[in-house]
């Protein structure tokens, strides 16, 4: 434990949220829930306003709408998340070498290993001006905590929402946590919560007084010592610059059980091109493919295959996942699919080439036939499939310029056109295929650098066609 208050941990306030609200000027102050739109949807984050009315994270979406009817439901923009999430870690990396993310919004920080005096006005000074740092760099507010452990820190960042900035000074510990409820302890959920209930524990102080036997009579040796520790406000472990991801995956949950093979297998590959994207994104190779299939009743499987050596090509991921898939029956019908990579490494190897080439002549052989490159199911290259306008989902127009979905249905699409710098924008509504009508990117938020006073993609009509071109050029390069 040490003797200043030396961890910061940082806590982005209502953070998609917040980065929806900021770059669309017509829902500031206005409830915002991001997450899963669909009947099986899920809560991600909900802004401030919504949740006086009750809506939380991990909430199902069909509640929150009983909840708070009115609010701006969108899908998550996770490429403008994670562009201001960096903005964020730069500044964070700036103060410390010793920078622990935990996720795209939250992260540790050992200020002492950057140099700032151990003293608790020179900590609370670095967190006040950080604060400042954040929201000129992004136009969004962050929470700080300030503590002698990880563990405190985090509990006084939350103490400190929103847009706040709370100081645990060292040997307060136990007095703070005291009347706490046991669950603010870090590693107790709901089963060690309810077996410290049965046994007359409810809060941190009484954790403390059952003593270290009983907690490891009650939850096992290194589990009761370790909550021991926390009770008394004990946390020894230290910030960690690099935390080393074990596995790359992604899944999708669908509105409607999916029942036809040929369309789970089209999503199975689906998810393996993404998941491989995202391996290469982050630099990495793996050697094990993982399948994951909840049915229709919520019974969960997995299916996984190890490759001779690790791999980022497609084509070698899509092919493990598809014999995955047939080792599992779907016919009663798939609620969620997922395609993951683990056993991750910084290479490739090479001769999966030749292992992928092996296995398909081999396939061929027992076919008794030439395989077919792609099994039926698969959209032909080339071919263009139908346009889905999501809710915030970022437009252009050729006329009328950068825009998000609002809605869509009945065969037409509703944009409201705005953009992070302007004012609350105009709704027009155009059918789903109207060919003037294309994705966008993400446009800088209101505190982001090199910001234009004009829209990025300014309205044919309001300008010359060379000088649209240039405008759009330079908001490209700026991005």
């Amino acid at each position: 434990m040490r003797r200043a208050p030396t961890i910061l941990h940082l806590d982005m306030d209502a953070f998609y949220a917040a980065a929806e609200q900021a770059a669309k000027p017509s829902l500031r102050g206005k409830p915002v829930v991001v997450g899963g739109i669909g009947p099986r949807g899920v809560v991600a984050t909900a802004s401030y306003e919504a949740r006086v009315f009750g809506v939380r994270s991990a909430m199902p979406t069909a509640q929150a709408r009983r909840l708070c009817p009115n609010a701006a439901y969108l899908n998550p923009r996770f490429t403008l998340y994670r562009q201001v999430s960096e903005s964020v870690m730069e500044l964070l990396r700036a103060l410390s070498p010793l920078v622990e993310p935990l996720s795209l919004d939250e992260a540790f920080v050992d200020l002492e290993a950057g140099g700032v005096a151990a003293e608790t006005a020179a900590v609370r000074a670095v967190g006040e001006q950080l604060r400042r740092d954040i929201r000129a760099a992004t136009g969004l507010t962050g929470s700080v905590g300030l503590a002698g452990a990880k563990m405190l820190a985090k509990i006084a960042s939350e103490a400190a929402k929103p847009d706040g900035l709370v100081v645990i000074e060292p040997g307060t510990e136990r007095e703070l946590l005291g009347p706490m409820p046991v669950r603010t302890l870090p590693g107790v959920g709901p089963a060690t919560a309810e077996t410290l209930r049965r046994a007359g524990i409810h809060t941190v102080a009484e954790t403390a007084e059952a003593g270290e036997a009983e907690l490891v009579r009650l939850l096992g040796k290194a589990h009761g010592t370790g909550l021991y520790g926390m009770a008394l406000g004990r946390d020894e472990r230290p910030v960690v610059a690099e935390r080393d991801a074990k596995s790359v995956s992604v899944e999708d949950t669908f509105e409607v059980d999916l029942t036809d093979r040929t369309r789970v297998r089209t999503e199975v590959l689906r998810l393996a091109d993404r998941c491989v994207v995202r391996l290469r994104a982050a630099g990495r190779s793996g050697r094990t493919v993982v399948l994951k299939v909840r049915n229709y009743d919520f019974s969960t499987l997995t299916r996984s295959e190890t490759l001779r050596g690790p791999t980022d090509d497609p084509a070698v991921v899509r092919e493990a996942a598809v014999r995955l898939l047939e080792t599992v029956d779907t016919t009663g019908g798939v609620r969620l699919l997922g395609v993951g990579v683990s056993g991750l490494a910084d290479f490739t190897q090479e001769d999966l080439f030749a292992q992928l080439a092996t296995e398909r002549e081999a396939a061929e052989q027992a076919a008794g036939g030439t395989a077919e490159p792609e099994a039926a199911g698969v959209p032909e290259s080339g071919a263009e499939l139908p346009r889905r306008w999501h809710p915030g989902l970022d437009v252009v127009h050729e006329e009328f310029g950068a825009g998000w979905v609002q809605g869509s249905g009945v065969g037409r699409v509703t944009v409201r056109f705005e953009t992070p710098w302007s004012a609350p924008g105009r709704v027009r509504t155009f059918a789903v295929d109207d060919p003037a009508l294309r994705p966008g990117e993400p446009l800088p938020l209101p505190g982001e650098p090199d910001q234009s006073s004009a829209p990025a993609i300014r309205p044919k009509s309001a300008s010359p066609a060379d000088e649209a071109e240039s405008a759009a050029g330079a908001e490209i390069s700026r991005r």
